[in-house]
């Protein structure tokens, strides 16, 4: 497997760690991938023979695993911001992204996975995926379990003993009872109104396999994944988790509501990652399919989480606001701040100032004039702050986001234009 780290572009002597026929593989051709999203796509990796044992390498702000040629050549791209001593932890930023409500709108576009290629074997600690499908999971279900679960009608099959209700199934009766010689036994088939239904059972099947996965995660996170499970378990203690593999591709569900909406699409994708065997869910070594995390996505929903400990009021902070046909990543709209905002996953802005192309795409947002209009101030001639948020590692514990933002210091090379 080769091992690389996002957002890289570099040359590389060789690749000690693959066999000689893979070696012949990626030189006899260039080899790419792209993360393909709604509106656009970012590229993965790219891999490019250039003479003899040379090649060229480059990745974007993508992380994953995925077949340079299938069943052949697999290639694990992880997070920049590791370092020898220090892991992101990128599990705790999605699980404090989440706890902003307005963030579940958001995902989007956030991975993709690949269940028509073949799986790729991989040790526990490379597995991206699994640990933020389960958080995003439980996450999901604590903000069902918070309205409450949602009632439904649903069938119901018994068999009864001297009684009919519903519709009598012939061939069952007769297979089940007639046959051993109970004649007064009939299967019927009912509608019941309550919790016990089929959304509800798919969810409560993934629980359990998140619950086992869980398990077997110690350690990844100091994340209290107990805590969220034991929130969200007890409201599904009327519901069994019997339930029909062919029943999830007749599911639809009712767009009214949203949560169960993205909580029954993440359900089956958990179910269908384990191939519906619980008994999957312990292996230390494991086989998953290729799939991709979009960092920049990730490091966006976190600031915005952040942005909303500073603004708590309704509607001051916008996010992804379309002006123009351009999407800001933020807009801040309170009494005492009006602001451009953008997240840049950056490790060069710890110690470089602004680089020009981002002061020119920021100061082109906060020009335009429906900007002004949305902060009301189209009678202005005042400028609108700007402001690059990006990742640091090397920051204190202690120090919060609040910290940082008040404390901010004008750059010195523009007006009015800020990072933190």
């Amino acid at each position: 497997m080769i091992s690389i780290v996002e957002h890289n572009d570099y040359k590389k002597d060789s690749f000690s760690e693959l066999s000689e026929e893979q070696c012949l593989i990626i030189d006899e051709k260039p080899f790419c991938k792209f993360f393909k999203r709604k509106k656009d796509k970012q590229l993965c990796f790219s891999v490019e023979h250039i003479e003899d044992r040379k090649y060229k390498i480059e990745s974007s702000y993508i992380i994953g695993i995925d077949w340079i040629v299938e069943n052949k050549l697999p290639i694990y791209v992880q997070p920049k911001l590791n370092t020898d001593t220090k892991e992101i932890d990128y599990l705790k930023m999605l699980f404090e992204a989440l706890q902003e409500p307005e963030n579940f709108k958001h995902l989007d576009d956030l991975y993709t996975i690949d269940f028509k290629a073949p799986l790729i074997e991989i040790e526990q600690h490379q597995d991206k995926l699994t640990p933020l499908l389960l958080l995003e999971y439980l996450q999901l279900l604590k903000q069902i379990v918070r309205k409450g679960l949602k009632k439904s009608y649903y069938k119901v099959t018994k068999n009864l003993n001297s009684s009919v209700k519903g519709k009598v199934l012939i061939n069952a009766t007769v297979k089940q009872n007639h046959t051993k010689q109970k004649m007064l036994y009939n299967v019927c088939q009912y509608e019941e109104f309550g919790y016990n239904s089929i959304e509800n059972r798919i969810l409560k099947k993934a629980l359990l396999f998140t619950q086992s996965a869980l398990n077997n995660l110690k350690g990844t996170t100091d994340i209290d994944f107990k805590h969220l499970f034991h929130y969200v378990s007890p409201a599904f203690q009327l519901v069994n988790e019997n339930i029909d593999i062919r029943e999830l591709k007749n599911l639809k569900p009712n767009p009214l509501f949203k949560e169960y909406t993205q909580a029954l699409k993440l359900a089956k994708l958990i179910l269908k990652k384990y191939g519906y065997n619980i008994s999957k869910t312990t292996e230390t070594k494991i086989k998953t399919p290729p799939f991709w995390i979009d960092m920049t996505k990730l490091f966006e929903l976190y600031v915005f989480k952040k942005l909303r400990e500073v603004f708590p009021q309704p509607n001051a902070v916008k996010y992804h606001y379309t002006a123009h046909y351009q999407e800001l990543d933020y807009l801040i709209n309170a009494e005492s701040i009006k602001m451009v905002v953008d997240a840049k996953y950056k490790n060069k802005y710890i110690a470089d100032g602004i680089e020009k192309d981002d002061a020119r795409q920021i100061s082109g947002y906060a020009r335009l004039n429906s900007v002004y209009k949305e902060l009301e101030m189209e009678n202005s001639n005042e400028l609108i702050d700007c402001l690059i948020v990006y990742p640091n590692q090397n920051l204190e514990d202690h120090i919060t986001f609040k910290t940082s933002f008040d404390n901010r210091v004008e750059e010195k090379a523009y007006v009015r234009f800020y990072k933190v």
